[in-house]
C-alpha cells in the first residue's frame, strides 16, 4: 500500500516518507527512528551526533562555490501524534502506517498519517542526501518529543548550534509563513473520589460521543469544532440533576494537544426513570446535533442499554464535583489578538478525562501569544478545579516566538516564493506552539522562519497531506538555500 509513494515527486522527498512510515515513531519512543537516521548519515558519510536528551545533529558541507554562505540550520522533529478511530487495530509501538492517497491526498488508514512533521524530516534527508543541490553549510537538526513535551527542544544546548539562520519545516499550510507562534502550559487535576455498591433496581447504560473531526488545538481551535469531552457531559450534568443518575466510569479525549474527539461514559439510571432517561437523551441528541449540524456533520450520540452489571458507582458528592467543574471549565478561544485581525491570542483545550482507581484524571492546554495572558487562563482553569478540592499541578510551559520585524530569511523567502510561484506569500504569526520559540529563548538572535506543505487534520485520523503542495515546499526550499547570505 505505501509503494504509491514511490511513484510521486519530488521523488526523494516521498521516498524518504514512505520509509519514515515504516518507522514506529510514537513521542518518547523514538529509539527507531533514531537509529535508522544513524544509519542514514553513516551509509552518506556524514558526520551526525546526539545530544544528552536525545536530540540528534546530522551536518553536512557547503556544496562547491557555496562555502562562504552563512550556516543554515534546517529543523525538524522526528515524534508523531498517535490517534486512531476505536474500531482501528493498529498498535503503534511496532505497526507500521498504511498509506493511500486519493484525490491528490495521501491518508493512513484509520490512523493518524505522521505528516507531521514526517514531512520535514523527509525533506531534510533529501537534501542531505543529494549531491546536486546548491546550498552552503548544513545543520540539521531532529529534535525528539515535540508532541507531548517538547522535550528535545527544552534540552537543547544552548551552544548545540552553531548556525543563525534556522529553517523549521513544521507549519502546515502551503503559502503562509510564519514568524511567530503562542507559547503555552498544561494544567493537570486530579478529583479524588470514593466509591459504593451499585444500587439495586437500576439499569446500566454506556454513553458514546463519536464522529467528531478532532484536530490540532492550536490550529483548529477557532472552527468551532465540538469537544467530545464537553458534550458527554452535558448528558452527565443534565442526567444527574434531573434522574438521580449514578457515575460508574467515564474516558474522554486522549492527548494534550489534540481536540477529544470521543468520550464514553457508564451510567446507572432508576428502573422506573429509564423511560424518561431514553426520551432525555433522544432530545438532547437532536439538540445537540442541531447545533453542530454544519462543523461536526458526522457527529454520533448513542444511549445504549447493558445487560451486564457494574459492581460500584462513584459517590454521588464527588460525582457532582467531576460533572460540575467540567461544565465550568472553559474550552476554546478565550481572546483574539487586538493588532492582528483574525489571530487567535489566547485560548485552551479541555483535552482529556480519565477515571483512574481513586481519582478522575483531567488534562487541559493552555496557549497564548502573550506571556501574561497564558498564565491568566491557566489560572482560570486552575481556580475552575480549585472549587472541588482537587490536587492541581501546572507545567513550566514554553514561550512563544515574538515576530521579528527585520528578519533577513523572512524577506528571502517572501522573494524566493514570489520568483517561484508569482503570488505573493502570507506572512503571519501561528496559534500553535512551535519549537522556535524554545530555540529562540535559548538563541537570542536566531533568525528563523517556518513553513511546509497544506496538512489538514493534524493530530487525528484524518491527517492528510495535499501531494501538490509537498513540490512547492520543496522547490521554497530549495531555493531559500540557494539564497542564504554571505558571512
Amino acid at each position: 500500500m505505501n509503494e504509491i509513494l514511490l511513484s510521486l515527486e519530488p521523488k526523494a522527498v516521498w521516498k524518504y516518507f514512505r520509509d519514515i512510515t515504516q518507522i514506529p515513531r510514537p513521542s518518547k519512543k523514538e529509539e527507531k527512528i533514531i537509529a535508522f537516521l544513524i544509519d542514514f548519515a553513516k551509509s552518506h558519510k556524514l558526520v551526525c551526533k546526539q545530544d544528552e536528551v536525545g536530540n540528534l545533529f546530522i551536518y553536512k558541507d557547503a556544496s562547491e562555490g557555496y562555502e562562504n554562505r552563512q550556516i543554515t540550520i534546517l529543523q525538524s522533529h522526528v515524534d508523531m501524534v498517535c490517534e486512531k478511530n476505536s474500531d482501528k487495530v493498529h498498535n503503534f509501538d511496532t505497526d507500521p502506517i498504511e498509506v493511500h492517497a486519493k484525490d491528490g491526498w495521501v491518508k493512513a488508514n484509520g490512523t493518524t498519517l505522521g505528516a507531521d512533521d514526517g514531512i520535514g524530516v523527509a525533506a531534510q534527508l533529501a537534501i542531505l542526501a543529494s549531491n546536486d543541490i546548491n546550498h552552503g553549510p548544513i545543520e540539521c537538526l531532529f529534535t525528539i518529543d515535540e508532541e507531548t513535551g517538547l522535550t528535545g527542544a527544552f534540552g537543547l544546548d544552548k551552544d548545540a548550534l552553531k548556525g543563525r539562520i534556522l529553517l523549521n519545516l513544521d507549519s502546515e499550510d502551503e503559502g503562509e509563513l510564519f514568524i511567530g507562534c503562542a507559547g503555552g502550559k498544561d494544567t493537570v487535576i486530579k478529583i479524588p473520589y470514593a466509591t459504593e455498591m451499585s444500587p439495586d433496581n437500576h439499569q446500566l447504560f454506556e454513553l458514546k460521543v463519536s464522529g467528531l473531526k478532532g484536530g490540532h488545538s492550536g490550529d483548529d481551535i477557532h472552527k468551532g469544532l465540538g469537544n467530545a469531552n464537553k458534550i458527554i457531559n452535558r448528558l452527565l450534568w443534565e442526567g444527574d440533576c434531573r434522574f438521580e443518575m449514578r457515575l460508574n466510569n467515564i474516558e474522554g479525549g486522549n492527548l494534550r494537544n489534540a481536540l477529544a474527539r470521543e468520550a464514553t461514559a457508564k451510567v446507572l439510571i432508576p428502573d422506573v426513570r429509564v423511560k424518561d432517561f431514553e426520551a432525555f437523551v433522544n432530545e438532547k441528541v437532536n439538540e445537540i446535533m442541531s447545533e453542530f449540524s454544519i462543523t461536526e456533520p458526522n457527529l454520533t450520540i448513542i444511549a445504549e442499554q447493558k445487560s451486564y452489571k457494574v459492581e460500584n458507582v462513584i459517590v454521588r458528592h464527588d460525582q457532582q464535583k467531576l460533572v460540575n467543574s467540567i461544565y465550568a471549565c472553559p474550552h476554546g478561544v478565550i481572546a483574539y489578538s487586538q493588532s492582528i485581525p483574525g489571530f487567535v491570542e489566547t485560548s485552551t483545550n479541555l483535552a482529556s478525562i480519565r477515571t483512574e482507581d481513586d481519582h478522575f484524571l483531567i488534562t487541559t492546554s493552555q496557549r497564548s501569544s502573550v506571556e501574561s495572558a497564558k498564565e491568566d487562563v491557566a489560572n482560570m482553569v486552575m481556580a475552575c478545579f480549585k472549587l472541588t478540592g482537587a490536587d492541581i499541578q501546572q507545567s513550566n510551559g514554553y514561550p512563544g516566538w515574538a515576530p521579528n520585524p527585520d528578519s533577513e530569511i523572512r524577506e528571502i523567502t517572501v522573494e524566493s516564493y514570489k520568483k517561484l510561484f508569482s503570488d505573493d506569500p502570507s506572512v503571519k504569526a501561528i496559534h500553535a506552539g512551535l519549537e522556535c520559540g524554545l530555540i529562540g529563548d535559548k538563541y537570542p538572535g536566531m533568525d528563523m522562519i517556518s513553513f511546509g506543505p497544506t496538512i489538514k487534520g493534524a493530530h487525528s485520523p484524518d491527517e492528510r497531506i495535499n501531494i501538490e503542495t509537498v513540490m512547492k515546499f520543496w522547490e521554497l526550499t530549495l531555493d531559500v538555500l540557494e539564497n542564504i547570505p554571505v558571512k
